[in-house]
């Protein structure tokens, strides 16, 4: 079986390139994007896409091989481990909808992708206080 995974960078997030590789993996599996069993982008595949080292392809998923979350099997490719508990969100399609919405308004109304997560980020901390250790 083959997840539906398209990596991509953002050149100015100042996290390294391997690390958001990892942090998309988790958030496919969080969202119920990719799932036991699917295969993640070949480093060769991943690596032309995004037009990186290979080695940094390899460094991700050595890491997400680390954290137990894939196993590679030689010549098969890396694949996401059975008995991954996925997905921790449930799906919600009309919240999904609604934010979807509200991002394609913000958009409308002149704000870039920078803004809408600084927004985003504002409202977690805002609604989440004690995952952040912030007060409201």
């Amino acid at each position: 079986m083959y997840g539906v995974l398209e990596f991509y960078l953002d050149r100015h997030a100042g996290i390294p390139t391997y690390l958001q590789l990892v942090q998309q993996v988790g958030h496919a599996l969080r969202v119920g994007a990719l799932h036991p069993g699917d295969r993640l982008p070949t480093v060769k595949e991943a690596s032309a896409q995004l037009a990186i080292n290979p080695n940094t392809v390899l460094k991700a998923y050595r890491e997400l091989e680390r954290g137990g979350l894939v196993e590679a099997h030689p010549g098969r490719g890396t694949f996401v481990r059975v008995g991954v508990a996925v997905p921790a969100v449930p799906d919600h399609p009309v919240l999904r909808d609604q934010l979807t919405a509200w991002v394609d308004r913000a958009q409308a109304a002149g704000l870039s992708a920078d803004d809408v997560v600084a927004l985003v980020n504002t409202a977690v901390r805002r609604s989440y206080p004690q995952r952040t250790g912030e007060v409201a």
